[in-house]
């Protein structure tokens, strides 16, 4: 049995499925995420799917995710000469062990077979769930999102009403198996709804095929199945991300407790991993354990000796206690197997591009992060852009301005005084003005109105300063007066020239 905190696991008595944790299987990030084409389940328990059943219970033969012999119900190993033999105490109704780098499958039995996953399909939570907030996001946690717990279920011990880091959540989530976690990142999330879709899309996305997903933590549902090769597949997707792998390697921590009502001051407690092989088994790098009435014993794992990681998954065993030990006999046949065996199958890549599922539509941004089109709006217009947008706005004032103007009342532009023709010299040339003359232009001229008499030098639109009517007159004279002496000066000129 594993060992379990008063505060931070709770566990059915009877009649009433126990959901909490106790899937094993080992996993390493080095690989791609990987699954299995299966028409759906036909039962959702050990009890209704046949221990004998073969690959035909989960996938076609001729279809089956990984290569033919996955979804064979027998056990499938190919040794090479001086391979090891596999251990004889294996009772797990189904296991495999693979290679995370390559996605090698070193050996399985009933890869394929759909059974109850219990909490090690939080790997799958975890791997859709995790990269949409910040570990540092504080959140405050509301009644309604721990009303729908299952009896029984496993908890890490979160209050109402108080607020929790996301990074504490997963803490949660990871090491005591909190359903209570599971629940309040997925009301962030958008919904416990919301959130099952979103897991059985990334399933999908994963080619985890066994995979129906009721629940997102894991809770006996009807319907509710995953496989060796599916939970296997979400440990090695799982692993590639470096928070994943830092929480499910997180032997013990501190949980934020309830607020001292004397005090004032808010307490905190010990929770420990309830994964049995971390810290004890070689190189063992996590990754989650489970554990219903229902599914029975299980786990998935990664270990990793001498630059080498392995996975290996675990299911529904004889005896609970021996998924640690059979999941470890099979980590060290691995290792002292490898290259010494034909692979039996592999470990599929995710699948991408334009007939992959697409994934449901993204939910509003947790408080304090910024839509990413709105964090990408100030990088969007480079200098061609900038320069438009200046340009346009220029053009726009322009435009307003000219429609202002059209709009005021007033007269065509005054015309200028009328000048009187220059004599011109004898060759062609005029007599030049006095250099005191220097008529002016005028430009419109405001309407006159009987309510607003005419000012001389009233100012036009623009602020030029118009010629006034007496202006007008004493330019007018000394046009003429300039035209007259011009005139005499000429006469007087041509008399003293004749012979």
């Amino acid at each position: 049995m594993q060992q379990r905190s008063p505060h931070v696991s709770r566990r059915a008595r009877a009649g009433r499925p126990a959901a909490a944790g106790a899937v094993a299987v080992l996993v390493l990030a080095a690989g791609a995420p990987a699954a299995s084409s299966a028409p759906s389940p036909s039962s959702s328990s050990p009890a209704s799917a046949p221990a004998a059943a073969g690959a035909g219970t989960a996938q076609d033969a001729a279809a089956v995710v990984g290569g033919e012999r996955l979804g064979r119900p027998a056990v499938q190993v190919a040794p090479r000469t001086g391979a090891p033999d596999l251990p004889a105490t294996l009772t797990g109704r189904s296991w495999l062990i693979a290679d995370a780098a390559t996605g090698e499958v070193l050996a399985a039995r009933n890869a394929h077979l759909p059974l109850p996953p219990a909490s090690t399909l939080k790997m799958l939570f975890a791997d859709t769930v995790l990269p949409k907030f910040d570990r540092a996001l504080e959140h405050q946690v509301a009644p309604a999102e721990l009303a729908a717990l299952g009896a029984g279920s496993s908890l890490v011990g979160i209050k109402e009403n108080l607020p929790y880091r996301v990074e504490d959540l997963w803490r949660g989530v990871f090491l005591a198996s909190g359903n209570d976690a599971v629940h309040v990142l997925s009301h962030m999330n958008g919904g416990l709804a919301s959130t099952v879709a979103q897991m059985q899309a990334r399933a999908t996305a994963l080619q985890a095929r066994d995979t129906r997903v009721v629940s997102p933590e894991g809770y006996d549902q009807d319907g509710q199945v995953s496989s060796a090769y599916d939970l296997t597949l979400f440990a090695r997707a799982g692993l590639r991300n470096p928070d994943f792998r830092g929480y499910c390697a997180t032997r013990t921590a501190r949980f934020p407790g309830a607020v001292d009502k004397a005090t004032g001051q808010r307490s905190a407690f010990d929770i420990a991993n309830t994964d049995r092989l971390l810290g004890k088994y070689p190189g063992l790098i996590g990754v989650k354990n489970g554990y219903t009435t229902n599914a029975g014993a299980t786990f998935t794992g990664a270990a990793e000796r001498d630059g080498r990681t392995l996975l290996v998954t675990v299911m529904h065993p004889e005896q609970q206690s021996k998924v640690y030990d059979e999941a470890a006999a099979l980590l060290d046949w691995g290792f002292a197997a490898a290259g010494k065996v034909e692979p039996v199958g592999r470990l599929v890549e995710e699948e991408t591009g334009p007939d992959a599922s697409a994934a449901p539509a993204a939910e509003a941004p947790a408080s304090g992060v910024l839509p990413h089109a709105i964090q990408q709006a100030d990088h969007a217009l480079g200098p061609a852009g900038w320069t438009a947008l200046a340009f346009g706005a220029a053009l726009a004032l322009w435009a307003a301005g000219r429609l202002r103007t059209r709009r005021r009342p007033h007269t065509a532009a005054a015309a200028l005084p009328t000048l009187p023709t220059l004599p011109v010299l004898p060759g062609g040339v005029p007599v030049p003005p006095r250099p005191d003359y220097a008529p002016r232009i005028a430009h419109s001229v405001p309407a006159r109105t009987t309510a607003a008499p005419a000012r001389r030098g009233a100012t036009a639109v623009g602020g030029a300063t118009a010629v006034g009517g007496g202006t007008r007159r004493r330019l007018t004279r000394r046009a003429r007066s300039l035209a007259r002496s011009t005139r005499a000066r000429l006469t007087t000129t041509t008399t003293r020239r004749r012979p």
